[in-house]
């Protein structure tokens, strides 16, 4: 009798490969031209209020996906991030419906930070290195692939 282990209990990526220690807890994300980063899951609630939050830097390839569970108004603000990011609101068929480019960090104080996007419903928001989205030609419209 063979035995068959789960994907799920052998760390295995979609792929059928081993997954590394830095792919734990995160997704493959594919752009329309292609391009695909592995972005870190964010589902819990202390999760989606920390984000980025004094992390020195992100990788070209590599970004944060914000799953809310549902469709609504989610403005994000840079408050202590320390590099600058390209913010990209989804809806649940996966499709860019708000894109900020380019935004900074904010050190504080708190009250100096601007909020950034909210004002179209999303379920998903996706944070990848600034320039990303230029670079790959994204705009609202267009759709993900999760």
């Amino acid at each position: 009798m063979a035995l068959t282990i789960p994907c799920f209990l052998s760390a295995c990526s979609d792929k059928g490969r081993p997954l590394d220690a830095s792919q734990i807890d995160t997704m493959q994300i594919k752009f329309p031209d292609g391009f695909t980063i592995r972005a870190e899951i964010m589902v819990r609630e202390e999760d989606l209020f920390k984000g980025m939050k004094f992390r020195p830097s992100l990788a070209e390839d590599r970004g944060m996906i914000f799953m809310h569970g549902k469709e609504d108004f989610y403005p994000y603000w840079m408050y202590e991030v320390l590099v600058p990011l390209d913010l990209i609101w989804l809806d649940k068929d996966r499709r860019i419906v708000q894109l900020i480019h380019q935004a900074p960090p904010c050190p504080g104080p708190r009250e100096k930070c601007l909020s950034y996007g909210g004002q179209f419903k999303a379920i998903f928001v996706l944070e990848v290195p600034a320039g990303t989205a230029a670079k790959h030609g994204l705009k609202p419209g267009m759709q993900l692939e999760f």
